[in-house]
């Protein structure tokens, strides 16, 4: 695998995200690793309202794997009852009353996770591309619906439908048997250049597909231990929050 990166993923150990105000990058972290305050704005709920609060769910991720302290709230007067049950189903740990935080807690960094064509608040504005279906796929595995949303940079419209959650769907679960399988072989450590690659892709604005694409790599490798892909899928899976290791110790 080219690492495209290359060592460059150490020394820029900080994720850089695009404002959507400016179209230019900034630091998600402060420069002394002060606390980034996470602002979902979803207006209403459907499932463009679900993949901005996924988003939001990423940035903590990332920050938190970084070694920044994140403050998430979520801004929203309507349905919230359906926007937390619809964020705990797809894995997206739970946010804030944005309502009750209007003091702050002295934070650095100020970012608003926002839809595309959304609000427009003050700050540093993440701009999310809506989903192309009216509402929550009632039959669709969380964890595959997740995968989906994750499939397109958030800049991008995903269009969702019974083939995109049944490639996802198909895709996890050879993922997570191939986990498991792995886990069975000696532990070996990520090759540098792959979590060089790894990290490259999703401090440079959250490319997540990126991310999908070294896993991809990694799966096939030739001369590449079992063990080291493990610990890949492993590792990536603390972003990810797919929850690859789910086949742990289940019968083959």
């Amino acid at each position: 695998m080219a690492a495209h990166g290359g060592s460059s993923a150490y020394a820029r150990s900080v994720l850089r995200i695009i404002d959507a105000r400016t179209g230019e990058p900034v630091d998600a972290a402060p420069a002394r690793r002060g606390l980034t305050r996470i602002e979902a704005h979803t207006e209403g709920f459907d499932v463009t309202a679900l993949r901005l609060l996924l988003t939001a769910d990423l940035l903590v991720r990332a920050l938190e794997l970084g070694g920044t302290p994140v403050w998430a709230l979520l801004d929203e007067e309507r349905q919230q009852a359906e926007l937390r049950a619809g964020a705990a189903a797809l894995g997206i740990r739970p946010f804030e009353d944005g309502r009750d935080a209007a003091s702050g807690l002295g934070e650095a960094q100020v970012l608003h996770v926002v839809r595309e064509e959304g609000g427009r608040p003050d700050g540093v504005r993440v701009a999310v591309a809506p989903v192309h279906s009216e509402a929550p796929p009632e039959e669709a595995d969380p964890a595959a619906l997740r995968l989906a949303l994750l499939s397109r940079r958030r800049s991008v419209p995903v269009p969702l439908d019974a083939a995109v959650l049944a490639e996802a769907h198909d895709t996890l679960v050879r993922w997570r048997r191939a986990v498991a399988a792995w886990a069975r072989q000696p532990s070996r450590p990520i090759p540098d250049e792959v979590r060089a690659e790894l990290r490259t892709a999703w401090e440079d604005d959250l490319d997540v597909p990126g991310v999908l694409g070294v896993l991809r790599w990694v799966e096939t490798a030739p001369d590449l231990p079992d063990g080291a892909r493990f610990e890949t899928y492993a590792y990536a899976d603390r972003l990810l929050g797919l929850d690859l290791t789910h086949d742990l110790g289940a019968p083959t």
